[in-house]
């Protein structure tokens, strides 16, 4: 059976993604800090889907350790990798302290770059293998420093999916906007201050970016409303973007 990595893999978008990758048939390996939640989610997709799991226990944040899930690789064929763990914060970048801002900073963008690395090149040897980077419809505003690690996970997964075209290697950007999931809740975000109709559902997320994913698009944007934000946003004022965006994930007008 093909295997499948999974960053981020115990809620949200990174559990649903290791839920449809087992429906699909693969192995997989699971990665994130907690051992113990990640034992416990890869028993119950084991049990439900007949498939194998794997907990690699890591905090990729940390070179060493970071290391650790680079080398698996090259221990054994991954099919798929899905690049998923991040975290969102609440503060304005000049109120969190810088070393925050860095850690960020390594787990969205050069966690991204390396593990992506890592698995690209046994994929084109293998001459198969697909990498999907989560990055976010943010990427397309110029908001705040998430936005600027989300653009750059966008243009670096179009552009590589350009760079191996002639292969049978995919790679894609899926972008996503507002998703029920703990990210949120993590950054103590009031949720209220959202219109319910932007929410996303995680599960029909992930299965409209597989089916963009097997149709070889490098960027999968879910659901017309975020089509239309991110198509409007190339031709918005940066003026516009800069007023619209002093209110805070908090629903709370910054000065």
């Amino acid at each position: 059976m093909p295997t499948a990595l999974v960053t981020g893999p115990a809620t949200g978008i990174g559990r649903a993604f290791a839920e449809k990758l087992a429906s699909e048939g693969y192995d997989l390996v699971l990665v994130s800090r907690d051992e113990a939640r990640l034992k416990e989610v890869g028993a119950e997709i084991a049990r439900r889907h007949g498939v194998e799991c794997e907990v690699l226990a890591a905090d990729l944040t940390d070179r060493d350790e970071l290391a650790r899930v680079e080398e698996r690789f090259r221990t054994g064929p991954i099919e798929v990798l899905v690049n998923n763990a991040g975290f969102g914060q609440k503060k304005p970048f000049w109120e969190n302290p810088v070393d925050v801002e860095e850690k960020q900073l390594d787990l969205l963008v050069r966690v991204v770059l390396r593990l992506t690395h890592a698995a690209v090149l046994p994929m084109i040897e293998r001459g198969s293998g697909a990498v999907i980077n989560v990055s976010s419809v943010a990427g397309f505003l110029q908001r705040n420093i998430y936005s600027a690690h989300k653009s750059w996970v966008t243009t670096f997964s179009a552009g590589l999916a350009t760079g191996l075209h002639a292969t049978d290697v995919k790679v894609m950007a899926l972008c996503p906007g507002f998703v029920h999931t703990e990210f949120h809740e993590r950054m103590q975000m009031d949720k209220s201050v959202i219109p319910s109709f932007m929410w996303l559902d995680a599960t029909e997320l992930v299965d409209a970016a597989w089916k963009d994913l097997m149709r070889g698009k490098a960027i999968s944007i879910p659901s017309r409303r975020y089509k239309l934000i991110a198509a409007a946003a190339r031709f918005t004022p940066r003026a516009l973007i800069a007023r619209v965006s002093t209110v805070g994930l908090d629903g709370r007008r910054r000065s």
